[in-house]
């Protein structure tokens, strides 16, 4: 390989990383507020996203949140997660036919494609995330 050839290679290198710190600048690196009028614009926002349906009261809800606050920073640029309190935004919960709590549900494109039911510890989130993660 040239030494122009070794150039070239590291700028395109270079490129691309640019522009997926870019892409990642564009993401929310934590869990944004989502509501019952909020709730179709941000599933839709974004190509991949999910939603923790929560509340204040709710123990396993409480120790779910540092790990959705580090999953959200650490997957920065691929998942955008949101929090909905489903005492203050019922109709969405309702909607949904969320019955328990905590309850995450994954949206690519708007769609609903997963649903996750619990606390469950961060490396078995990240296994169930992983296959959407591109």
């Amino acid at each position: 390989m040239s030494k122009m050839d070794e150039l070239e290679a590291i700028r395109k290198k270079r490129l691309q990383e640019l522009q997926r710190s870019l892409e990642a600048r564009q993401y929310p690196a934590e869990p944004v507020i989502v509501t019952d009028i909020s709730f179709d614009r941000f599933i839709s926002q974004y190509p991949l996203t999910v939603v923790d349906f929560w509340a204040q009261w709710c123990g396993p809800c409480r120790m779910l949140s540092p790990i959705i606050d580090q999953l959200a920073s650490e997957l920065q640029g691929r998942i955008v997660f949101g929090k909905l309190d489903t005492d203050q935004n019922p109709m969405t919960a309702q909607s949904l036919g969320i019955s328990s709590i905590p309850t995450l549900i994954v949206f690519r494109q708007g769609n609903l494609v997963d649903r996750i039911s619990g606390a469950l510890p961060k490396h078995l989130l990240l296994q169930r995330l992983k296959p959407f993660i591109s």
